[in-house]
């Protein structure tokens, strides 16, 4: 037997049933709204965690930079005491403006106003007839021995002025008091004078000083008078540690001294 079609009727959409469907649309928008604000919460938090350790980050490399530039700093400062050599020879502004220049050739050619001369290692006593009788003439420049420090080089007045200059040697670092047992030989064009620390004993070989340094840290100054336009004064000096001095004792082995002559015009500011 065949069904009969059931008639569909639709039913009425009811004011409540419109109400409860929005209700229901306004809940729904209402979690998707909370749920956007907790992300963009999110967000900003992540990122303000990524700002802090990119500062951190940045202010720890800042801060590696700078304890690597202050080592650095102590290890070129620490190479220049230890290595620059035992003696610098420097032409002060004064007499740079006078046209004072220090040079390793006789001619004055390559002028500089600031020489360094080798540094000597392993040094151990020695006595002065142990040095070479040709010191003055051997050789231009540095020219050490094994036990001795030697150099020689020309100061010359390259300017229009006839002058007189100063020569200070001085003592800038010593250790172990290597000073005090110490000899420093200077040629004069030609002719040598010998410094020395004053002591209590001296052997007989100290007859050969000739001058006490001035204090403990100047070793001499004098001063040369008259130098004209194109005149030159050839200096050599020599240093070395005397085994007849009474101070030469085991105490100082392993010290050292450094020196700086300073070259400048008499009257002229430095």
């Amino acid at each position: 037997m065949a069904k009969k079609n059931v008639p569909t009727t639709e039913e009425p959409f009811v004011p409540e049933q419109l109400e409860r469907l929005e209700n229901k649309g306004d809940i729904a928008v209402e979690k998707q709204r909370n749920k956007s604000i907790f992300d963009r919460f999110s967000a900003r938090r992540d990122s303000k965690d990524i700002s802090r350790q990119v500062r951190w980050k940045r202010r720890a490399g800042v801060a590696l930079v700078i304890s690597l530039l202050v080592l650095l700093v102590i290890f070129i400062i620490a190479w220049l005491f230890t290595t620059i050599g035992d003696l610098v020879i420097s032409v002060e502004n004064g007499a740079a403006r006078k046209g004072i220049t220090v040079s390793q050739n006789a001619d004055g050619s390559d002028p500089h106003l600031e020489l360094s001369a080798e540094n000597v290692t392993e040094v151990t006593n020695i006595t002065y007839d142990w040095l070479p009788t040709n010191l003055d003439t051997e050789k231009d420049g540095s020219h050490n021995g094994r036990n001795y420090l030697a150099y020689t080089f020309y100061l010359t007045n390259n300017g229009k002025d006839t002058l007189n200059y100063e020569s200070t040697l001085k003592i800038i670092g010593v250790a172990k008091s290597a000073d005090e047992a110490m000899r420093v030989m200077v040629y004069k064009n030609g002719d040598p004078t010998i410094y020395a620390k004053p002591n209590m004993d001296k052997s007989p070989l100290e007859d050969r000083v000739n001058f006490e340094f001035v204090d403990d840290d100047i070793i001499f100054h004098d001063t040369t008078e008259d130098f004209a336009p194109g005149d030159t004064t050839k200096y050599t000096i020599v240093t070395w540690i005397e085994g007849n001095d009474p101070e030469c004792i085991d105490d100082i082995m392993g010290g050292y001294t450094k020196m700086q002559w300073f070259f400048n015009v008499e009257g002229e500011e430095l």
